[in-house]
């Protein structure tokens, strides 16, 4: 099988650029010349690197996993304390909502929302990003246990999923239009309700 020409350009920053766009827009919403037009290539170009749509749009979800999760176990590394970290984490919902994209919602929760179970490519991934979500906030609590901020009887896989549930709840209400002292007063409560 002949190779096409060599790639005339980064794929982390394309991938990066079409990560931006879908999360901002959604998928259904994004078509291929505003794809072409945020990543600067050619339609040639796009096919030869990414094949389709839809498999940019997984490598995206692959992409958002692996840099929100990354990011989140560096977080918890340097964080002072589990429950910091968790404050922390909950926060963040509150401080994103600054600059043209702070109302846009978490790109797993939105893909979830859009898509459901009706693609299961889809699906495993969004479950797969989750789950990783799932493993570092389940460290977090275990870690605030140990410094006696949570009780040792709750279960941390647990508490993660409702963790998980309340920042989606939290995004949502980002989205929605509420102002940042509520969603911060909701980020408190959240993380008071774990002791």
């Amino acid at each position: 099988m002949a190779l096409g020409r060599p790639l005339q350009f980064d794929p982390d920053v394309a991938v990066d650029a079409a990560m931006q766009l879908f999360w901002r827009k959604g998928y259904e919403s994004t078509s291929l010349r505003d794809l072409l037009a945020a990543m600067d290539l050619s339609k040639s170009s796009f096919y030869q690197a990414f094949e389709s749509k839809d498999a940019l749009f997984l490598r995206c979800l692959e992409h958002y996993e692996a840099t929100g999760a990354g990011q989140m176990r560096e977080d918890l590394r340097q964080a002072e304390s589990g429950w910091a970290f968790l404050g922390n984490w909950l926060s963040a919902a509150a401080h994103d909502m600054r600059g043209r994209d702070g109302r846009r919602g978490c790109m797993l929760v939105n893909t979830a929302g859009e898509f459901g179970q009706s693609d299961t490519r889809i699906a495993s991934q969004v479950s797969t990003n989750f789950a990783a979500v799932a493993e570092i906030l389940t460290r977090a609590i275990r870690m605030a246990q140990r410094e006696g901020e949570v009780p040792k009887n709750k279960d941390p896989a647990t508490l993660a999923t409702y963790l998980i549930s309340s920042m989606s709840g939290l995004r949502t209400l980002v989205k929605s239009g509420a102002d940042r002292k509520t969603v911060q007063t909701v980020a408190t409560i959240v993380r008071n309700s774990l002791v």
